[in-house]
This record gives structure tokens, sequence and C-alpha cells, in this order.
């Protein structure tokens, strides 16, 4: 595929956007966001047949739900590991291919989707500059991004849909009403590319907030903030599940309310790839543990360097972490998005 050509593809995918777990137990009632999930979800399964069908569509349980990952295709699988779950977009035809694209437009936002698909954007620049000969063990690019339903999309019970590939692990569970995005990974090699002589970067806001942050805090602020360590990796990425680490750097109750928005505000970019009611929620309880909750740092203090930074609360762990050296603007990230207290929508599955 040539650079040109994956240029357009995306831009008529942004286009697109203008069996559960044995022994759950009830969810919220279902919102209008998921009756739109589950409409798309049934509208992308009938447009498979039996063996595609049962690739997308398979059995929601404490296995299948953390199975997926952040390495390119064929990382994982040369140590023999199931990387991912699901039906890839490569071999979709392409009403397969509209129908799962709308799937995952209808249970992101639209900044969520459009964030999404700069990503996979990203990754299929990567394999463009890469020029792998055919059928190179390690893939990359468009055609590696898989999609699966975990558990029957219900209104009411819950079910779970994965999109993923390189740099890009969107798990959703959907129950009732609830819409859970942890965990997610989120990344992108290279951090920016154009399109059209229009300049892209899937994570830039992340990355300028957090920038913008870090600089509004006093001296002693930045002080009990900035960790004495340098972070090279997320701590608690893919194959972390279940994993804790103590806070550290500096509690936002310190924060004055000026700094406390810029922390809402950079939280948001995580929080937002899910629709608008999902996300308040998620909001409303992030502003109720914010006394509670921690930013840490380590790397430089001027943007276009880079920089690692933690945000951790009572429900909430957001990871940013740049690969490679930390004097110069990272061209290569990685993050994460998790809540100890609800991954996989741990509550809504252990509520009596």
């Amino acid at each position: 595929m040539t650079s040109r050509h994956a240029r357009v593809l995306v831009a008529a995918i942004l286009l697109l956007g203008t069996a559960a777990i044995s022994g759950l137990q009830k969810s919220a009632p279902a919102s209008d966001a998921t009756a739109r999930a589950v409409t798309a979800a049934e509208a992308f399964l009938a447009t498979l047949n039996e063996t595609e069908r049962a690739k997308a569509l398979i059995d929601l349980n404490e296995k299948t739900r953390t199975v997926w990952s952040n390495l390119p295709t064929g990382a994982t699988l040369q140590v023999g590991a199931k990387e991912r779950n699901g039906l890839k977009l490569g071999v979709m035809s392409p009403a397969q291919e509209k129908a799962s694209l709308a799937l995952l437009r209808a249970v992101l936002s639209a900044d969520g989707y459009t964030k999404a698909m700069e990503i996979v954007e990203a990754d299929q620049v990567l394999e463009n500059r890469a020029a792998r000969p055919a059928g190179a063990a390690v893939r990359f690019g468009r055609a590696e991004y898989y999609v699966a339903l975990l558990g029957k999309p219900s209104r009411t019970t819950p079910w779970m849909m994965q999109f993923g590939g390189h740099h890009l692990a969107i798990n959703v569970t959907l129950a009732g009403g609830e819409h859970v995005l942890a965990p997610t990974h989120t990344g992108t090699q290279p951090a920016s590319y154009s399109v059209e002589g229009r300049l892209v970067r899937p994570l830039g806001e992340e990355n300028d907030k957090a920038f913008a942050l870090v600089n509004a805090l006093t001296p002693e602020q930045q002080k009990q903030a900035v960790l004495g360590v340098a972070v090279r990796n997320l701590v608690l990425g893919p194959g972390a599940d279940g994993k804790t680490i103590a806070p550290e750097g500096v509690r936002a109750s310190m924060f004055t309310p000026a700094q406390r928005d810029m922390l809402l505000g950079l939280v948001r970019e995580w929080v937002d790839i899910l629709g608008s009611e999902a996300a308040a929620a998620k909001m409303k309880e992030v502003q109720a543990g914010l006394g509670e909750t921690w930013f840490a740092w380590a790397g430089a203090l001027e943007n276009g360097k880079g920089a690692y930074f933690r945000i951790q609360g009572p429900a909430l762990l957001i990871e940013y972490a740049p690969q490679g050296q930390s004097d110069t603007a990272p061209d290569h990230i990685h993050t994460i998005f998790r809540d100890p207290t609800n991954d996989y929508a741990a509550r809504v599955t252990a509520r009596p």
C-alpha cells in the first residue's frame, strides 16, 4: 500500500465518523449509547460468514478479555503467545470493514474515534517507511488491526469490544448504561506526520497539556513531582493486569484551583475517548478522588524533549512514556489508562 493510498483510506474511514461472563449480575440500565453500540455490533456481525463470525465473536471470560497487545503482529507469535482476539481489517471485505469501523465509532466519542484512526494511520506511515518484504514475520500497518466482540452484544448484560493493533488496544466493556475504558493502551510511532499538508499528532494534546501543567507548578511542587530516576517505559502497561505501584510525586490536594483544572483537562485526553455520558461519569469519579490523586514526572521540563509522567488516583492510573532518548523530541510514545478498582469492569462483574 502506498502512502497516498493509506492517506486516502484513512480519510475515508474518518468520514464514517460524520457468551457473557458466567455468574454476572445486573448492571445499570441500558443507555441510548449502549443501544447504538449493540445495533452497530449486530450490523457488523451480520456481514460475516460462519467462519469469520467464529473469530470475531467469542466468549467473554477472565481469560479471553486479557488477550491484547501493544506489539506489532508477529512479535509475540515468535514465542508462541496469542496476540489478539478477533478478525483483522486486512482480511475483511469493504462492507465488513465499513461495518467494523462503524462499530468502533458507535462505541467511542467522535474525538476518541479520530484519535484511534490517527494512531492507525501513524502505523501505516511506519510500515511505508520500513518497506518490509512480503511475508515478513513482524508486520505493521492498517491491515494488522483487529476487531473482536467478547460476549453477545446486549443492552443489559456485560459484553466487550476490542479494537487493536500496534500501539493501540481499545478495550471497552459495556454493561447496561456503564461503559468502562480500562485498561486501554494508546501510543504512536511516529509522533507526528502529515496528511495532505496537515500536521497530525495523535497524542499531541496529551504531551502539550502535561508540559503546561508541570511548568505551572511552583518550584516546591516541581521538586515533589519530579522523580529522581529515569523512567523509560510504562510501569503498568500490557501484561501488568492486577499489579500496583505506590503513589509518587505531588498530591493534587496541594494544587491551586487553576492547577487542578489543568490536571483534569489532561486526564480528559484519555477519559473522553468514550462518549459523553460515560466520560462524564468517569470524570465525576476522578474529581471525587482528586485530593488523593498524585502527579509524577521524570525527564525534561522543556516541551519538545522527552518526559514520562504518571497520574495516579483512587480509581485512575495514567502513564505516558516516550521511548528513546530524553534530550530529543520523542517519536515513539506509549500510554496506558487503567482503573485499579475497575479494570475490565471488575466492579460490575462483582456486583451482587
